[in-house]
């Protein structure tokens, strides 16, 4: 059984094929409006495939861009209820953020 994560995943099962999703629907977004005056109201019918494709919006398929680059190379390990980040290939933490205490 897969663990789900915290927060909606945007992301794709590979680059190509999220990158092939922001080309359609980046491009039925663009054309829905630049086909406006050669097709009329027909050509809003492409706002919608743009929409679907980009699963909401523009930031949605960016967000979902960075969690496909990103999956596989970082991911989160908690032990003894302490949780770091962790690279997914060498097994080496990332560096973690040091905390001050106010005196």
């Amino acid at each position: 059984m897969k663990k789900r994560t915290e927060g909606p995943d945007f992301a794709s099962s590979s680059l190509p094929r999220h990158l092939t999703r922001g080309a359609v629907g980046f491009g039925g977004l663009i054309g829905s409006f630049a086909l406006l005056p050669v097709a009329g109201p027909v050509a809003l019918l492409l706002l919608p495939v743009g929409v679907l494709a980009l699963r909401g919006c523009p930031m949605c398929w960016t967000i979902g861009l960075v969690q496909t680059v990103s999956r596989g190379r970082l991911r989160r390990s908690c032990e003894d209820g302490r949780c770091t980040v962790v690279s997914a290939g060498g097994g080496e933490r990332a560096p973690e953020p040091v905390a001050t205490q106010a005196h």
